[in-house]
């Protein structure tokens, strides 16, 4: 354990570090982009949080090296090296699409060329538990099964980087239940590589997105832009593949039915709000005829901020809901029982949906101030709203992209 505590001391420091430095740059040569139309921040913000987040995460990942508990992660197989060149891939093109926008057809190609890579070299899910295990069988199938599903969740994350907090908060909460997880299964399984494979990199991502928040949090001096969000995404997605369908459900010591799904079901109770909003929002642009990838204004958190939550609120309401779901899954695996799980999930969702519905009263001026800019930067014609007195001076909030 007190190597997992050093990997994480490094990564909170050396990001903290990083972003610092990354700010001033940014911030000397003028490196923030204009607003975007779909944006609900108010002033050019540096998109470059990803960058330090690289560094942060290099620096843990040097110092494990370091360290006998994980020094058998680089030397007996590729995977972490794969990883670390999957992830150099996405910071390159995620800086470049920070500063020039690159095309979608790119960045897609990049993330399934990073996908591959980390495929090829053994990051992959070779069986699915289902009762006893039932293994896939075709490398073709495991290959293409893992490089969707990484691309999946990277872009799932990625589609939810919208508010200032938001992302690098949820993959804190997401992040810090698995890696319990993981420590859960060490016990009950021993040892194994892919296990402290996924603990490594669960552990690693809290750091450096708790070294980034300070700087991420409303508000935002820095957001953490495409290459901040699609390298959470690629580490959360690897250390859950990782794991999933590679654990023999014959070999935990669980009396419930459902506990040979928890490999399969856990990730995706972590990753259920990203997931849902990507969902949604490929859906709704594929109705309109617009491509998938297509940037709007639409997302779960930018529905928040129409009913009259602030941002602050929004982000809030995304951690509790995320938190709800990943403890309820964890109670699934670690209890006996469906009882204090059902109840967390029924209690943690009547908070969440009466803190949806019930806004606090004295930010609906500025939800209302916040339509009107995003009408003004398509070019509508609006009228100011008479504000309601609760609200009277009440500002413009600027959130993250």
């Amino acid at each position: 354990m007190l190597s997992y505590l050093v990997v994480l001391a490094v990564a909170v420091i050396v990001t903290a570090a990083a972003s610092y430095c990354v700010l001033r740059l940014a911030r000397r040569f003028r490196l923030a982009p204009e607003v975007r139309e779909r944006d609900v921040h108010q002033n050019p913000t540096p998109r470059l949080g990803g960058v330090a987040m690289f560094v942060g995460l290099l620096a843990a990942f040097g110092v494990a090296t370091m360290l006998a508990e994980f020094q058998g992660l680089f030397r007996a197989d590729l995977k972490m090296w794969a990883l670390i060149g999957a992830c150099l891939l996405i910071a390159v093109i995620g800086v470049l699409d920070d500063l020039l926008d690159l095309d979608w057809m790119i960045k897609l190609g990049a993330q399934l060329l990073a996908a591959g890579v980390l495929a090829w070299n053994g990051v992959q899910i070779v069986s699915i538990p289902v009762g006893d295990t039932l293994v896939i069988g075709s490398p073709t199938v495991n290959f293409v099964l893992t490089v969707f599903l990484i691309t999946l969740v990277m872009n799932a994350v990625n589609f939810i980087d919208g508010l200032d907090g938001l992302v690098a908060g949820v993959a804190i909460i997401a992040s810090g239940t698995f890696f319990v997880y993981t420590l859960i299964l060490s016990s009950q399984l021993g040892s194994s590589r892919s296990v402290t494979f996924a603990s490594l990199i669960a552990l690693a991502l809290v750091g450096i997105c708790v070294g980034f928040l300070p700087f991420n949090w409303h508000r935002a001096k820095m957001f953490m832009g495409d290459t901040g969000a699609l390298l959470v995404g690629l580490l959360m997605a690897t250390s859950t593949v990782s794991v999933t369908g590679e654990i023999d459900p014959a070999a935990l010591d669980l009396k419930l039915v459902l506990a040979s799904y928890i490999p399969i079901l856990l990730p995706f109770a972590v990753l259920a709000l990203p997931l849902a909003d990507f969902a949604l929002a490929v859906l709704r642009r594929l109705r309109a005829g617009k491509s998938p990838f297509e940037a709007d204004r639409q997302h779960l958190h930018h529905r928040l901020l129409d009913m009259g939550h602030s941002p602050v609120q929004a982000v809030s309401i995304f951690y509790l809901g995320t938190a709800v779901l990943s403890a309820a899954g964890l109670l699934v695996f670690t209890s006996q029982s469906f009882v204090l799980p059902l109840i967390v999930l029924v209690v943690g969702g009547i908070a969440c949906v009466l803190l949806v519905r019930f806004p606090a009263r004295g930010v609906r001026a500025a939800a209302a101030q916040r339509r009107l800019i995003a009408l003004g930067r398509r070019g509508a014609p609006v009228e100011a709203p008479e504000a309601p007195a609760a609200a009277g001076g009440a500002s413009i909030e600027r959130t993250s992209e």
